[in-house]
């Protein structure tokens, strides 16, 4: 089992293909997890990408989309070691920077792409 295991999930109220276009861009990756390289080994369009992830961990990580109800349920796996053997506290402490990490990234995409939309309210024209 990898020392740092984090799964997180965040509604979006917007549609998947919105949700997707957040993952698409390569140089959003690099602001996204400035600290990780990653390697799209499967891009899965409106469902999602995932990733091998080196740099300052080694593993997977993987975004899936899930279309519920007016929007996307996004998912998010990270599965990886440090580069770096680190104690036991460490390691700890690691995994709870990655997940906190996770949700404030879910949490300014929802902020950015909802744009103030209510679930079940429909999306402005633009």
């Amino acid at each position: 089992m990898p020392a740092v295991d984090v799964v997180d999930e965040t509604f979006l109220a917007v549609p998947p293909a919105t949700a997707a276009a957040a993952f698409a861009d390569p140089a959003a990756w690099q602001r996204y997890w400035p600290d990780l390289r990653l390697h799209a080994y499967a891009d899965r369009g409106l469902e999602g990408v995932r990733w091998t992830v080196t740099g300052a961990l080694t593993g997977t990580m993987e975004v899936w989309l899930e279309p519920v109800l007016d929007g996307t349920l996004v998912h998010y796996f990270l599965r990886a070691d440090p580069a770096e053997p680190l104690p036991a506290k460490a390691v700890e402490k690691l995994r709870r920077s990655r997940q906190l990490a996770a949700k404030a990234l879910a949490l300014r995409l929802k902020a950015v792409l909802e744009d103030g939309r209510a679930p079940g309210i429909p999306p402005t024209a633009e």
